[in-house]
């Protein structure tokens, strides 16, 4: 089922090869596209006003020229990247964007995103850095702040039922992810990190009823795979911020091994998370995003009493993940300037240690330049683990 027939193999790799090509016509059939540069952002809002939220992404194979001439050369260069493309009119069909504060890159770049973009709708989601009580009320208060200034732009209420209804398709959409992931479990997996990676972009690109009526085909296509797309290898883990392209999976699985999972910005660790349908709706979207995405971004106190205790209780997750996908070593994907992942290596890499996982740290440039140097570390990492 990988041929021309295939959805994965045809319906994705167009519209990851041509990232934006359905938010274009969309614009031309008169609908408006809102921007969003991370995880934080509650995209059900942007659905809720009868909007569609479009994921901005860089592209490693563009180098940074027009970006550069306006951003510091020190931001993150997957900000960078992203700015560049947007200054260099490849995200024109877009009416507004929502820039959250993810970390300091996002936060000091935000002024220069809506000067420079000049766009009809652009808005700043403060997101708290402390997870408490006190910061569920004050970000529930926020999203409440956020919707008021779409209702503005869209110029009607957005109803606490269509927000509902929003929380239930977003919700839906990371259901048929963890369906999709399910086809990994096996040895070799049936559906390949490359694959995963693809779907993972195209889907933020779409309108969520597009992207579940993608997604079900999809499914449907992996149920009568009759033979798995990788021999079986090292069944690797990625860790790290976002990574919104195939090129670091695709040098893995070309290594020999096999990529079962991202507890990355734009994997698992900030797909699977639902929101609670049963809770008020601000409260549910607020927990969602403050409490479930376990982002370094956000601090959380140390409960255990312990630094070992600590890291376990933060970074418990992704030894779930590993032990649910039978990984036999993971990766630390950190790009350079990226102060939030940056400060946590340590403390990371001590986590894998008391887990016994084998890590391989790599900081990184967002480049397509740096591939080739970083496929000799992976397989000298992959040959390692071998032994």
């Amino acid at each position: 089922m990988n041929g021309k027939n295939s959805v994965i193999s045809s319906r994705v790799e167009a519209l990851y090869r041509d990232y934006g090509k359905r938010a274009k016509e969309l614009k031309d059939e008169g609908k408006t596209l809102i921007g969003y540069v991370c995880s934080f952002v509650p995209v059900e809002m942007i659905s809720a006003a009868g909007c569609i939220p479009f994921r901005i992404r860089g592209d490693i194979n563009e180098p940074v020229t027009k970006g550069d001439t306006v951003l510091e050369t020190i931001v993150c260069p997957f900000i960078r990247s992203c700015f560049d493309l947007a200054l260099k009119g490849k995200y024109d069909f877009l009416s507004g964007i929502v820039i959250p504060h993810g970390c300091d890159s996002m936060t000091r770049s935000y002024s220069t995103w809506s000067y420079s973009l000049d766009l009809p709708y652009a808005y700043f989601l403060n997101i708290p850095s402390v997870v408490k009580p006190a910061s569920f009320e004050f970000f529930a208060e926020e999203i409440k702040t956020y919707k008021k200034t779409l209702e503005a732009f869209i110029g009607h209420e957005i109803t606490e039922a269509d927000i509902s209804q929003a929380i239930k398709l977003h919700n839906a959409y990371r259901n048929k992810i963890r369906t999709i992931y399910d086809f990994r479990k096996s040895d070799p997996p049936m559906v390949s990190g490359v694959e995963i990676s693809k779907i993972l972009t195209v889907g933020t690109s779409l309108p969520v009823e597009e992207a579940n009526a993608l997604l079900d085909e999809i499914i449907e296509e992996l149920k009568t795979r009759s033979e798995p797309p990788l021999k079986t290898g090292k069944r690797i883990l990625v860790d790290g911020a976002c990574v919104d392209h195939a090129g670091l999976v695709k040098l893995i699985e070309e290594s020999g091994a096999s990529v079962v999972a991202e507890t990355t910005c734009n994997g698992m660790r900030d797909t699977f998370p639902l929101t609670d349908e049963q809770e008020d709706p601000f409260t549910g979207l607020a927990r969602r995003y403050l409490d479930k995405i376990n982002c370094p971004k956000t601090y959380r106190e140390n409960r255990a009493g312990s630094f070992e205790g600590n890291i376990a209780d933060r970074f418990g997750d992704i030894g779930r993940y590993a032990e649910h996908f039978h990984a036999d070593g993971a990766i630390l994907y950190v790009y350079k300037y990226c102060d939030p992942f940056g400060f946590e290596v340590p403390a990371r890499k001590a986590y894998y240690n008391a887990i016994d996982l084998p890590l391989l740290w790599i900081e990184d440039l967002y480049s397509s330049g740096t591939m080739g140097q970083i496929k000799t570390r992976i397989q000298a990492f992959l040959e390692m683990i071998e032994q």
